[in-house]
């Protein structure tokens, strides 16, 4: 059985909706998650924490919800096969096991996230190192997002949309009966182009769902090594509503 521990992916750059300019070097901190997991809460708290100390736009935080607690009589509303799977190519990239709750930054470094300071500690060695490419981002009317990249290798750009201030009253499983407070929920993920020849840019349609609270979403592009999954770059802009 996989064990239960936790992740969190955070570093952002934030960047004015009003005009296109390129963040500088934003921490990335990915918390792969379960509200299935007893483990978890914990580290889903420092999240959230770090979400509001986060004003000035050093992290991109992505909490990613597994599904593999699932059958344990809770089913995590938020959980996805998806990212167990981008769980699992971590694993395979950074030769380490897979659990939750699992903390992976810069898609470089992975450990058991429920100790704070060593979370800090972590962030803050990875903020000293530069990251290679960069990311600009700016809104075209409600929806539409503009992203243009500036990488010196072959890389893989990807969107996430996340959404603070979640809580889910558990009702069953082994955090029954917990109110669960969830930040960077990660509602959508994919795979918006590739960055072949050392500059990409495109524009996408970012449409909230009936669910989502559009206050509460952050938009986050990521520019990743294709086999290593090392983070070169990243940028991300509260929504446009």
């Amino acid at each position: 059985m996989i064990r239960c521990l936790w992740l969190s992916c955070a570093a952002l750059g934030v960047l004015c909706a009003s005009h296109l300019s390129f963040a500088q070097s934003p921490v990335v901190v990915e918390l792969f998650t379960s509200e299935g997991c007893s483990s978890c809460p914990p580290a889903d708290a420092i999240l959230v924490k770090l979400s509001q100390q986060n004003g000035g736009g050093d992290l991109i935080l992505l909490g990613e919800h597994v599904d593999y607690w699932n059958y344990i009589g809770w089913t995590d509303r938020f959980s996805s096969q998806q990212f167990s799977q981008r769980q699992g190519e971590y694993g395979q990239a950074l030769h380490s096991s897979t659990y939750t709750p699992q903390m992976v930054i810069d898609g470089q470094v992975q450990f058991v996230g429920n100790d704070a300071s060593e979370v800090q500690q972590k962030i803050a060695a990875a903020g000293k190192d530069p990251k290679p490419a960069q990311v600009a981002l700016r809104w075209e009317g409600a929806n539409r997002l503009h992203v243009s990249v500036q990488s010196p290798q072959q890389s893989n750009v990807l969107l996430a949309v996340t959404e603070d201030g979640l809580t889910t009253s558990v009702g069953a499983g082994e955090n029954g009966g917990r109110t669960l407070h969830h930040a960077a929920v990660v509602r959508q993920l994919r795979e918006i182009g590739s960055d072949k020849s050392g500059a990409f840019e495109t524009a996408v349609e970012v449409s909230p769902q009936r669910e989502w609270n559009v206050a509460k979403l952050k938009v986050a592009v990521l520019v990743q090594d294709a086999s290593s999954m090392r983070v070169l770059g990243a940028a991300s802009l509260a929504y446009a509503h």
